[in-house]
């Protein structure tokens, strides 16, 4: 194809509304591929079915940008992890106190909060935990010794809003409050007014004391507030940012209906076009070959080929390349049929040039549009083959791709919990990605099919 055929092909493609549109959107999901693989820690990627890697997260929390059309704000989960930290001593006793800040404006209670800390000492130091509330009252949680240590090591301790010891703390200073606290749980008085048990706005701040005699360090300190709400995308019956998997699905799916559309067209058009340039027997052994596997149903093929060899993503692109090339090959072998009695492919068999030669430089350029075409309209048909195997549980679980999180949200009865935000973002994500190749192969389409475009 010259320089002029493609420079023509490119005006017409620009002028094309639909095509471009395609491509904007296409623009788009490679930026948040980039995005993914350049911001994204590999490690949330690699984590995914990691349940302990979740497990500071909440559950099935809807997404926080709901609050923006609720009339009621529901309260989005926290996970404090850059405390302010202060030191002092007076030669007899070390104090390491940490802070932690907390806007609440929210019209529902917390969950739970939970403290995690780990620190490296000796002796039996003595954690306190206490919370400033907006309205200047300080609430005492918990006073604890840690188990003794004769030599230094490190310890990692929790503190849950459930301990007993805490709703016990909580009764005892309950002449700040004018209502009957007793029945409420321990994150509802210390979020509630003292005239009512409706939640306080504003802001407070959690202390942790710890005194020791011995100098101490708090290698690690986090503050837990559980929410109903969190993130951009929410989160899924096992704790996972959905908002992760959605963003790590974009690159997935790319991958698997480009890789397999573009090694399906390039086979099916390498075969047609040499079975139609030889004709003959050639031609009626390999379109025979072609029909076979043309009449195989694939997806219960693929079915059998997942549950029986593996159901690896690299093995499944490979079933998607070898039931992808045949209808490619017939329409090829067609066009070659044509091509072949021009005048330039016999001025070039009389020049005596070899048969490789004839169809990669006289035959194969005439069908590059065709084949673009069929590459974009192809890598619609891969992405979501693979996600209806996924939603099947037949896919690989170890990739977060669109399909995965569809059959997990599928798995916990997403739908019937009315969990929306489980089943909706990865749905309109394929049907978008979809949608974006299908406008750029239907624009080449029209470009490669002159009746089309009339």
């Amino acid at each position: 194809m010259s320089s002029e055929n493609f420079s023509e092909i490119r005006n017409q493609f620009i002028s094309n509304k639909m095509g471009m549109t395609g491509i904007g959107i296409l623009a788009v999901l490679v930026s948040i591929s980039i995005y993914s693989i350049v911001s994204v820690p590999p490690e949330t990627f690699q984590e995914w079915n990691n349940p302990g890697s979740w497990i500071l997260y909440p559950k099935s929390a809807v997404p926080s940008w709901v609050n923006y059309f609720s009339t009621e704000k529901i309260s989005e989960h926290k996970i404090l992890d850059n405390p302010s930290i202060s030191k002092d001593s007076n030669n007899e006793l070390f104090l390491n106190s940490h802070q932690f800040a907390l806007n609440f404006n929210y019209d529902t209670f917390p969950n739970d909060f939970i403290y995690i800390f780990s620190t490296k000492y000796q002796n039996a130091p003595l954690v306190e935990l206490s919370v400033l509330r907006p309205d200047g009252i300080q609430l005492d949680l918990q006073r604890t010794s840690l188990p003794f240590r004769e030599n230094d090591s490190t310890s990692e301790q929790k503190i849950f809003s459930t301990d007993y010891q805490i709703k016990k703390n909580l009764i005892l200073q309950s002449d700040f409050f004018q209502y009957n606290i007793k029945n409420k749980s321990s994150e509802e008085i210390i979020f509630s007014q003292t005239q009512s048990d409706m939640p306080l706005k504003g802001n407070y701040v959690f202390f942790l004391n710890v005194y020791s005699v011995d100098e101490l360090e708090i290698v690690d300190s986090k503050l837990v507030i559980g929410g109903k709400s969190y993130g951009v995308m929410g989160t899924d019956e096992l704790r996972r940012d959905l908002a992760i998997g959605l963003v790590w699905g974009t690159p997935l799916a790319l991958f698997i209906g480009i890789v397999v559309s573009v090694a399906s067209v390039v086979m099916g058009l390498l075969y047609g076009v040499y079975a139609g340039f030889r004709g003959k027997k050639t031609d009626e052994v390999m379109m025979r070959f072609n029909d076979v596997i043309y009449a195989l149903p694939a997806l219960p093929f693929l079915i059998i080929l997942s549950v029986t060899i593996s159901n690896s993503i690299f093995v499944l692109i490979g079933f998607l390349m070898i039931f992808g090339w045949v209808g490619i090959a017939k329409v090829s072998r067609s066009m070659s049929l044509q091509i072949k009695t021009r005048g330039y492919v016999e001025a070039a068999k009389t020049m005596g040039q070899t048969n490789s030669k004839i169809i990669f430089k006289h035959m194969l350029p005439q069908l590059l549009p065709y084949a673009f075409a069929s590459i974009a309209i192809s890598v619609p048909a891969a992405i979501t083959t693979e996600a209806g195997l996924s939603f099947l549980g037949l896919g690989d679980p170890s990739f977060p791709t669109w399909g995965q999180i569809l059959h997990d949200a599928s798995t916990f009865g997403a739908a019937a919990r009315g969990l929306w935000w489980w089943i909706l973002p990865p749905g309109i994500m394929i049907a978008v990605t979809g949608l974006a190749f299908v406008f750029i192969g239907n624009a080449l389409d029209a470009i490669a099919n002159p009746k089309l475009k009339r």
